[in-house]
């Protein structure tokens, strides 16, 4: 079995260094149960594999070739770890099985998308430990959380690891490791969530770090976008010290730094960006070779006044042009859910038109669409749309 699914996914992959774009991906959301596995199907192997088998099949028939799979959604796991305790997204009680029969959804999942010649893609949320509607009594005993109290912090009733402490790289290197060296993926990747997204005129808590580990830094705002910097670096090295075919990617909100703040950034007008609030520095991770590539999350429309699609999408095909760095790009089938007449969204396929702008960009090789439900809810007619570009 494993050898006809090795030879499958190498057909595969063979085949599309031919196609106009490589990547042609869907992220699969468990956080919440979003995407995968229901509410209904909360610890219930059969049904959670069913609908696994609905999604991959359904992706397949429109030419999605790789999925992103949520398996870290808040320092719990959705495969099987010695590390963090299995996610109460998937049993109901995080940590325990309950009545479901233990199994791994990742090692399972991952032979169901390779018979089907699709990439895996694993996707982990590194610092988050709860969202803030859920609070931590559904954490449980094992958890890291409750051993280390110490390495966390809490921010608008959210807690996430503290990314100023050598023990948070330390730990998160340590999942990564355990991850690639144990499961047969394609790639490891993060989305936008690093520091947490500013809430109102609430202060992050890490004063007190920044105080004990300034290591040599006098600006609070440079220090944490080092302390990312640091994890990203010892990410890639992980990767590539257990599995250099491995891939690093990072999908990271649209906007890099505003031109208004920096003339090297995009003719937009964010009101949040990923260096100046999330403390992410996208631009030097590229250049420096750390990922291998970049997905940013163009969620606006093209002729978006404050953040235009297409400025972005020049804007980051500029970034990666003369870098090792491949560039893809996140779209959203969720926004024409529902979009009334008078919004672009609701206007013709605001994703076929994107999809045409991204054919026009040679820089750009892929693209990825968020999330799975709602793209095969099929609004406007968009499974549609899609499956005529990739056939």
């Amino acid at each position: 079995m494993n050898r006809l699914r090795h030879i499958g996914l190498w057909l595969f992959m063979a085949l599309s260094l031919h196609a106009e774009v490589s990547f042609r991906g869907a992220w699969i959301a468990t956080v919440a149960n979003i995407d995968w596995p229901s509410a209904e199907a909360v610890g219930n192997t059969g049904k959670q594999q069913a609908e696994m088998i609905f999604l991959l099949d359904s992706l397949e028939s429109i030419g999605i070739n790789a999925i992103i799979f949520q398996v870290r959604p808040t320092a719990d796991a959705l495969y099987y770890s010695e590390l963090e305790p299995v996610s109460h997204w998937l049993t109901g009680s995080q940590g325990s099985w309950g009545e479901q029969t233990p199994w791994d959804p990742l090692d399972w999942t991952i032979e169901e998308a390779h018979k089907r010649g699709m990439e895996v893609h694993v996707w982990l949320n590194p610092y988050r430990v709860n969202l803030a509607k859920t609070d931590t009594s559904v954490i449980c005993a094992e958890h890291i959380f409750r051993r280390h109290p110490e390495w966390f912090w809490c921010y608008a009733k959210q807690w996430y690891f503290d990314p100023g402490l050598d023990v948070t790289r330390e730990w998160i290197c340590t999942i990564v490791q355990d991850i690639v060296q144990n499961y047969d993926i394609q790639a490891i990747h993060m989305d936008d969530y690093f520091y947490p997204y500013p809430v109102g005129k609430q202060e992050l808590p890490d004063s007190l770090t920044f105080a004990t580990h300034p290591r040599g830094f006098e600006n609070i705002r440079d220090w944490r976008r080092n302390n990312v910097n640091m994890v990203i670096q010892d990410i890639s090295r992980t990767i590539k010290e257990c599995k250099p075919e491995v891939e690093f990617g990072i999908s990271p909100f649209g906007v890099w730094r505003n031109a208004s703040v920096d003339s090297t950034g995009s003719a937009t007008t964010a009101g949040i960006t990923n260096y100046d609030d999330l403390y992410a520095d996208i631009r030097l991770w590229i250049r420096e070779g750390w990922i291998d590539y970049v997905l940013p999350q163009l969620y606006w429309e093209i002729g978006k006044k404050a953040a235009d699609y297409e400025v972005l999408a020049h804007w980051w095909a500029n970034e990666v042009r003369g870098t090792n760095c491949k560039l893809y790009i996140g779209m959203a089938p969720y926004r024409l859910e529902g979009a009334s007449a008078k919004s672009p969204w609701g206007q013709g396929n605001e994703i076929k038109r994107q999809m045409e702008l991204n054919r026009s960009i040679p820089e750009i090789t892929g693209e990825c669409f968020y999330s799975t439900r709602p793209l095969l809810r099929n609004p406007r007619h968009v499974c549609d749309s899609i499956r005529a570009f990739y056939e």
